[in-house]
């Protein structure tokens, strides 16, 4: 019997809080004085360069353990068995890299995560005789890189008039997954996929990823009602951690690293000077996609 296992944490507090992510749970078919159920636990989410440590939780009942096994996309990397000397070994799979020092029957160490160590994995326990049980959980790993440069807004002119067609682009800093990138007029979210137009994503080495959003629209009064205009381009990133045939779900993260450009427009009669071009903070709350 398998069970979807979800757990939402809505306050990001410290990176090492473990969270279960699209985890399913094995229940063993045997009796119920043995082998009863495993569960994979993962970080949050980790940074290139970081340490990830895999847990692997189960209930053996009155078994006796034979062997722990992992796996990263159905390749194994590290294998604890009880009874072998040495009890622990790895394996070489592209993207990790098992810390053995720091690895037993019940987590595994990676240490210096990168991009390609995301991915779906899997822990195996296996009991000895006389039932030779066995049952599985796997779940998914996010490795995120958040931009270091705010987003760049281009293609200001010096002056308008009223009328004059503006055209902007907004573009993000290097990031995996790719930035997310919203445009505001006088704080007003703009969704018109007429007024929006989206770029092709730019993709770098060691696999991260520029973002283009543009805007085009016509200048009217309508803009200046409460006083000078307002033109902002936001970029967050939030990792998708889990996603099958049949759905997708996108855990409710904080989104990291929000970043935002200001553009502020000013109007004298049919003239429009655009004076003032700032690029703005790292916002010091944390919000939520939901």
């Amino acid at each position: 019997m398998w069970q979807i296992i979800s757990c939402y944490f809505f306050k990001l507090s410290f990176l090492s809080k473990i969270i279960i992510v699209g985890g399913l749970i094995s229940m063993a078919s045997t009796p119920t004085s043995g082998l009863k159920w495993v569960r994979v636990n993962l970080p949050q989410y980790r940074r290139p360069g970081e340490l990830a440590q895999l847990q692997c939780d189960y209930d053996l009942g009155n078994d006796t353990l034979y062997a722990v096994k992992w796996y990263k996309e159905n390749e194994e990397f590290y294998r604890f068995v009880l009874k072998e000397r040495p009890q622990a070994n790895s394996y070489k799979v592209e993207g990790v890299h098992v810390d053995i020092s720091l690895s037993d029957s019940k987590k595994v160490v990676l240490r210096s995560v990168g991009l390609q160590t995301g991915g779906l994995y899997r822990c195996e326990v296996s009991a000895e005789a006389p039932f030779f049980a066995s049952a599985q959980s796997e779940a998914r790993l996010a490795v995120v890189s958040f931009p270091r440069n705010d987003p760049k807004i281009t293609g200001v002119e010096s002056q308008y008039q009223i009328g004059d067609e503006i055209n902007l682009n907004c573009t993000s800093g290097k990031s995996y997954p790719a930035s997310l990138l919203h445009w505001y007029i006088n704080d007003q979210p703009i969704s018109n996929s007429n007024t929006l137009i989206k770029y092709p994503a730019i993709e770098h080495r060691h696999g991260l990823v520029t973002t283009v959003l543009g805007m085009r629209f016509n200048l009217s009064s309508r803009h200046f009602l409460d006083g000078p205009m307002r033109i902002k381009c936001i970029a967050s990133v939030s990792p998708l951690l889990w996603r099958d045939d049949r759905s997708s779900v996108v855990q409710n993260l904080p989104v990291h690293g929000m970043r935002e450009a200001l553009l502020l427009v000013r109007s004298n009669g049919n003239h429009v000077n655009c004076n003032l071009l700032i690029i703005l903070i790292v916002l010091p709350s944390i919000t939520y996609l939901q």
